[in-house]
């Protein structure tokens, strides 16, 4: 039609050429930064002296309110270079701790994280965070003061009373997700009073979330990128979404995300997910978590699943994988100092004639401690060689002491520790080395610079980035890294790496023993390919990269939004309806005017939604329309006529029947509109073939037209029916329809064969005729509305067919005003 936004052709860079162009200029930018350093303009370095207890690098990076509070439009620096785009970052805590000394003073500590290492030396944004400073802060006092002190590290509170952590951190979060995302399950113990706090956990989320949302509204400049993170902000997209549209938010999941059938047990499962698709970039670690996740929303939501994401309503949320990396650089440098030159040569000497092996992790259940004790405990025994030639360095940071569990776990620790220095050691030294303590950093780059076999052996780890720290600290003695096949890191860090299961102690011990025979030819290859990957693919990087995902997402999904006919005007279309004479409005009927069915997830009730029946709500309006003498209604629909007239049977209207192809008012006969000549002795051979794969796909069913045959698995397990289909089309076009005049129409849960020419769109012209012809019509039709449900992706085909169709009634009678609404399954 002419003027139809969605007929427009302009030629644009498609997704991969605008992240190649973004690619290239982050790429000189970097290269120009590197120029001013070298002018004496250096941005911010790690002192040489660095270490975990002063951060003073990131205190740098955090410091600058006076360049916070000038951003403003049209702000340029000092010196003239544009200002660059602002990032929300925003997250459960932010990366500073807050001491009050007194009413109105605060002493602020600067935590290191992987997070703030990522955005450190990132020059293509400014960075602000928001979050929970760690402390209750109930006086307003307290609240402004606090607020000033942060502002001076670019950090923007969120205040969260001791009732509210209780509920939303330590409850739902603590014992409800991250557990489950873990693959450890829901609590088991006391499930009726587990069940009653739930929803009380589960309400302290969703206001703790909408906290987070109105502190990022008061401070959301346009343009600016909102990015969340972690699974405590799961429903701040949705909060976010729902006061702007136009916001661009992207959320990040530091875990792992679990398989469809753990997330499933999760009783807001529904809600979760949904809260999330209203992101525009939902990004994980892995390709794993993010097919997870996208499988999820398929088979719970019953979304349909693509390539680039989950499409919903016609709306695409882009899922993709973004693998976290570190600042390799600092490791780097860190190992030029000279108080981890003197840790080192400490080291050396006192572990001189034995091989070191190093863990290095949280001392939590999901970390895989215990297993790796008792593999190294097996290897002893099965190698009484290395028992005075190899000693195992094992650092446990104690993390949530006060939780049973955790004590529990760390006594098991400590247990069998113990055993293993007492079995295999002596008065001179003893095998396993154990601290229930953190390292500073020179002390902990030391120590994995002196590792001959590093060994992550976590049971379930979103990324675990010891591994990448080993590998950036190894260049002089290329040591081996034994790596958890479930860590995310192994699929970045794999191919260099000895995977393991480590459940399988047999097969940690057999690792252990490669690791420590392994020749040195080996070692350099296997340190080369994990050394380049950890060196190229920093944390600064992929931070670069979300971004920029996150914003040509945004704008692929406003060129999408171009393409979609547009959207029903509804002040509109009932004025020029109230001004026009001569009426005629087109209406499919399923999904549009069938009774609602109560399904906010795939499982819904399949005997209902079979049963079409008309909307009880819709009886009074549509017997109102149909007894205008200056209406003329007609209920278009793939339904065979028994339904149609069992729905539509009292109300005077005219009823088509199996897309157009039979035709009657509702006080005369019917009548076909099929072309002459129809050849339909295909209809035998294809009713069999659906019902030989009726009867193999469970909660499948198919329906028998005079003019089609429909096979439908909406209720089927959603993997299932698709290789189900993909087999019968297969099927189809290779024997039954081989040489027929059918077309094949797969839907999103649905296979249909029909005769050629039988479509809504081919059939409006011949029943537009009919009416006509009917009524003696002499005064002309001067408003067309349809109303229909079609399928976006699968139907685009006869999208066109019937734009031509309408477009050439709207050239033929110029006084015809068409409206279409189009609503995407």
């Amino acid at each position: 039609m002419p003027g139809n936004k969605c007929n427009d052709n302009s030629q644009v860079l498609d997704r991969i050429g605008r992240l190649l162009r973004d690619r290239a200029l982050r790429r000189n930018n970097r290269i120009a930064s590197l120029a001013d350093d070298n002018d004496g303009n250096r941005g911010i370095e790690i002192p040489e002296n660095d270490n975990i207890g002063t951060n003073s690098y990131i205190e740098q990076y955090l410091e600058g309110a006076q360049a916070a509070l000038a951003h403003h439009e049209g702000w340029e620096r000092p010196d003239g270079r544009p200002i660059r785009q602002r990032l929300l970052v925003v997250a459960n805590r932010l990366p500073v701790s807050a001491v009050r000394r007194g009413e109105d003073s605060w002493s602020l500590d600067v935590s290191a994280g992987g997070l703030v290492s990522a955005l450190l030396g990132v020059k293509e944004f400014e960075a602000r965070w928001i979050g929970w400073a760690g402390v209750n802060v109930p006086d307003e006092v307290g609240q402004k003061a606090l607020t000033k002190a942060l502002a001076e590290k670019k950090c923007i509170p969120v205040f969260l009373d001791e009732e509210i952590v209780h509920q939303y951190y330590n409850g739902y979060c603590n014992n409800i997700l991250w557990p489950l995302f873990h693959y450890l399950g829901l609590p088991q113990e006391d499930r009726l009073a587990t069940t009653r706090s739930f929803q009380s956990q589960f309400t302290a989320y969703k206001k703790a979330n909408q906290m987070f949302a109105d502190v990022v509204n008061n401070h959301y400049k346009e343009g600016d990128v909102v990015w969340c993170h972690d699974y405590h902000l799961m429903f701040l997209p949705k909060c976010l979404k729902e006061h702007n549209s136009k916001m661009k938010v992207g959320w990040f999941l530091h875990t792992p995300f679990p398989s469809s059938e753990i997330h499933r047990t999760l009783p807001s499962r529904s809600e979760l997910l949904r809260a999330v698709l209203a992101a525009d970039l939902v990004g994980f670690h892995t390709y794993d978590y993010a097919r997870h996740f996208v499988s999820a929303c398929t088979r719970i939501l019953g979304l349909e699943g693509t390539p680039e994401g989950v499409e919903d309503q016609g709306r695409l949320t882009r899922v993709a994988a973004f693998p976290i990396g570190i600042d390799s650089e600092r490791f780097m440098r860190a190992l030029e100092d000279t108080e981890v030159q003197k840790h080192i040569k400490e080291l050396k000497e006192r572990f001189s004639g034995r091989k070191v092996m190093l863990g290095v992790d949280r001392l939590d259940m999901i970390k895989g401690i215990p297993p790796k004790l008792l593999a190294f405990e097996n290897f002893l025994e099965e190698n009484p060689y290395w028992r005075d030639k190899v000693v195992l360095l094992q650092i446990a940071v104690p993390t949530r002491t006060d939780v049973p569990e955790y004590q529990k776990l760390t006594s098991q620790v400590h247990e069998i520790v113990g055993r293993i220095n007492g079995r295999f050691g002596s008065l001179t030294t003893v095998p396993i080395h154990h601290l229930d303590r953190s390292l500073d950093f020179l002390a902990l780059c030391a120590l994995y610079a002196v590792t001959d076999v590093a060994l992550v052996t976590s049971l379930r780890d979103g990324m675990n980035l010891v591994s990448y720290e080993f590998v950036a600290c190894q260049d002089s003695k290329r040591g081996v890294l034994i790596l958890s096949e479930f860590a995310g890191a192994a699929q970045s860090l794999g191919a260099g790496a000895i995977l393991v299961n480590p459940w399988n102690i047999t097969e940690v011990t057999a690792a252990i023993s490669k690791a420590l025979n392994m020749p040195a030819e080996e070692r350099e290859k296997r340190h080369r390919h994990n050394f380049e990957h950890v060196t190229t693919h920093t944390a600064q990087q992929w931070a670069e990269f979300f971004v920029s995902e996150l914003n040509d997402t945004v704008i692929e999904a406003q060129q999408r939004i171009r393409k979609v006919p547009p959207q029903l005007v509804f002040s509109d279309a009932i004025r020029r309806y109230s001004q026009s004479n001569n009426r005629l409005l087109i209406l499919g009927f399923n999904s549009t005017l069938t009774e609602p069915i109560d399904t906010p997830e795939r499982r819904g009730d399949q005997i209902k939604e079979m049963e079409l029946k008309l909307h009880p709500d819709l009886r009074g309006p549509l017997t109102l329309l149909c007894n205008d003498p200056n209406t003329t209604i007609v209920v278009l629909s793939g339904s065979d006529r028994a339904v149609l007239d069992d729905n539509f049977g009292e109300y005077n209207m005219w009823l088509a029947a199996e897309n157009g192809m039979f035709l009657r008012p509702t006080k005369g006969e019917w009548m076909t509109t099929m072309p002459e000549h129809l050849n339909m002795d295909w209809v035998d051979s294809v009713q069999h073939v659906l019902e030989y794969f009726t009867e193999r796909t469970p909660r499948s069913h198919f329906d028998i037209r005079q003019t089609s045959l429909v096979w439908n698995y909406k209720y089927a397990d959603i993997e299932f029916g698709r290789l189900q289909a993909r087999d019968m089309l297969q099927h189809l076009w290779t024997g039954p329809i081989s040489n027929s005049s059918v077309d094949v129409v797969q839907g999103s849960r649905s296979v249909e064969v029909r005769a050629v020419g039988v479509t809504k769109g081919a059939a409006i012209d011949r029943i537009l005729g009919e009416i006509v012809h009917s009524k003696a019509i002499s005064t002309p039709i001067d408003f067309v509305l349809c109303i229909g449900h079609f399928l976006g992706k699968v139907f685009s085909s006869f999208y066109r067919i019937e734009f031509e169709i309408m477009s050439n009634i709207f050239y033929l009678s110029c006084t015809v005003q068409m409206y279409t609404t189009i609503t995407f399954l």
